[in-house]
């Protein structure tokens, strides 16, 4: 076992991070199983379909990953303190402010979904009444569960600060080999459609959930555990303000998302919003890999800036940015080698959006290059408890460049410059984190 207190060497660091990163791997798999089994079994307006909603059930989702990092971040600050009953009482606070909050959201999110679907649809002629009437079916399911999805982004995080990251991948994959039973049982034998696809996540969802409240609940001898907590909205506000990176970048992405299945229905109606599901499925996988390595060692990074251990935190950091360089590079040379292979995965043999999701997957393979490092810098400042760089970064890498770049490019590049301004997006980002990583390095000590 690794221990927040010990040195990380390479070894260590792939210890601490492989599950975290199989974690979110299999996080990614909830929308990307639903999208193959319903692309191949329901058809592209189903398809379509859950492409157009699942940024709005991302939304609400973030909530989760803003109390996880940040209320994380938190508590291995308090943990490097060697203030061990301060962590214990705000990791429970933290919980149950986000139980209370995810639940009050998912009623909304449920009377939301059909203006949404309207408002979204209302943009393309080609928007079909089947493809809108299935969004808001699918989505309306998602939403009733999306307080067990919330709970479920909060202990990821902390089963890492909890130094149990082997327990939170076991759990995670419960949920997304249930996911994975309950679509093939759902939508292939049963022939629900969307609603089976629907039905399958949320039960996921569940098994991911309430498997870690009865571990903290009976466990007792571990760094975490639930206790009665003091009640401290400072600490609230803190966990808060910590993952306030992680709310906007989520949040950001899937207004992005949104954005870009729009210009998408008005370029190329549902072949395009089918050809940006594709990649984006593609992506969930390959950022997870670097958004599982940065929830892995942000615990570290908070542990010594508490403790002020500088030199640890200086060789985290450098050692961390090595192994970002060598992925970034061996991902975009894989995705783009295997563009065709994924794009027929999920095309169901019709010619034209195999085309079409090659062509844009070749090209969104540059991404890879510069999003880790991005991602990175981001949770890096969210573990040491800075949330308005950290944000910074995540609202400039999706809001300002990618939108930007979404409505410039197309006018210089046609249609193409849609899926290039994503790329061109990322690269901008990357000077940015890379500007702020050098202007605190005297401020943190690495």
């Amino acid at each position: 076992m690794v221990h927040l207190s010990d040195h990380f060497t390479f070894k260590n660091i792939f210890r601490i991070t492989i599950f975290p990163i199989v974690m979110m791997v299999f996080t990614s798999l909830y929308s990307i199983i639903d999208g193959i089994f319903v692309a191949n079994f329901a058809g592209n307006s189903s398809f379509a379909a859950v492409n157009l909603i699942y940024p709005f059930i991302m939304i609400i989702g973030s909530i989760g990953f803003m109390f996880g990092t940040g209320g994380t971040a938190l508590v291995s600050k308090y943990l490097g303190e060697k203030k061990t009953e301060e962590a214990k009482s705000t990791f429970t606070l933290i919980v149950i402010s986000a139980f209370i909050l995810g639940v009050a959201i998912s009623i909304a999110g449920f009377f939301l979904i059909k203006p949404i679907v309207n408002a979204m649809s209302s943009v393309s002629s080609s928007a079909t009444d089947e493809m809108k009437i299935e969004a808001i079916n699918y989505g309306r399911i998602l939403c009733i569960a999306q307080f067990l999805f919330i709970l479920q982004n909060v202990f990821q995080s902390f089963f890492m600060a909890a130094e149990r990251s082997k327990l939170g991948f076991l759990f995670v994959v419960g949920g997304g080999v249930t996911n994975m039973i309950l679509d093939a049982l759902f939508i292939g034998v049963f022939k629900w459609g969307i609603l089976g696809a629907a039905f399958a996540t949320i039960t996921g969802y569940a098994v991911a959930s309430i498997g870690p409240i009865l571990y903290f609940f009976i466990n007792r001898k571990g760094i975490l555990y639930f206790v009665r907590p003091k009640f401290h909205i400072k600490e609230i506000l803190q966990s808060a303000y910590n993952g306030m990176s992680e709310f906007v970048s989520n949040i950001a992405m899937s207004v992005v998302s949104t954005i870009y299945n729009i210009v998408l229905l008005k370029a190329y109606g549902e072949y395009g919003v089918s050809a940006y599901g594709i990649i984006m499925y593609v992506s969930f996988v390959f950022m997870a890999i670097f958004i599982g390595y940065s929830i892995g060692i942000a615990p570290a990074v908070g542990y010594n800036y508490g403790a002020k251990n500088h030199d640890e935190l200086r060789n985290i950091l450098i050692r961390s940015l090595q192994l970002i360089i060598v992925t970034s590079i061996v991902m975009t040379a894989f995705c783009f080698l295997t563009a065709r292979p994924f794009s027929r995965i999920f095309s169901n043999g019709d010619s034209e959006l195999l085309n079409l999701s090659i062509k844009a997957m070749r090209i969104n393979s540059l991404i890879f290059l510069f999003c880790g490092f991005s991602i990175f810098s981001s949770c890096f400042f969210t573990a040491l408890n800075n949330g308005t760089v950290s944000a910074i970064i995540s609202f400039s890498r999706t809001i300002i460049f990618e939108v930007g770049f979404v409505y410039l490019l197309p006018l210089f590049m046609g249609n193409d410059g849609i899926w290039w301004s994503i790329v061109f997006g990322e690269f901008m980002c990357t000077v940015v984190a890379s500007i702020f990583v050098l202007l605190n390095k005297k401020k943190y000590g690495y």
